[in-house]
């Protein structure tokens, strides 16, 4: 299983959250093509309601010690209880802008 996997795994075993994003930054660091050492991780959890930003990263980090302490160099916590994330972005996350990238140019 590759790392970005098992995150993905822990997370949603450890947390149950309503939504759950892993994103590899890796290829934006240097670092060798198809590294998996850089992680973005935006979660979504009533595990989080009542708890400080600390707590919740310190949660987070908890779950994934093993992974810190072998495997990522670093990661990138987004973390919300469900208000928190509807009253951000509303009742679905938001889809990017098109950038036009299939558009042929003249």
């Amino acid at each position: 299983m590759n790392i970005q996997s098992n995150i993905e795994k822990k997370l949603m075993n450890h947390f149950k959250p309503e939504h759950l994003q892993v994103i590899n930054e890796s290829s934006q660091h240097n670092v060798p093509a198809g590294s998996e050492s850089h992680f973005k991780v935006v979660i979504v959890t009533p595990a989080f309601s009542g708890e400080r930003l600390i707590k919740r990263h310190r949660a987070v980090n908890s779950v994934l010690k093993e992974e810190l302490a072998n495997d990522i160099h670093a990661l990138a916590l987004h973390t919300y209880t469900e208000d928190e994330w509807k009253s951000l972005f509303g009742e679905y996350p938001q889809s990017p802008n098109c950038l036009g990238g299939s558009k042929q140019t003249a």
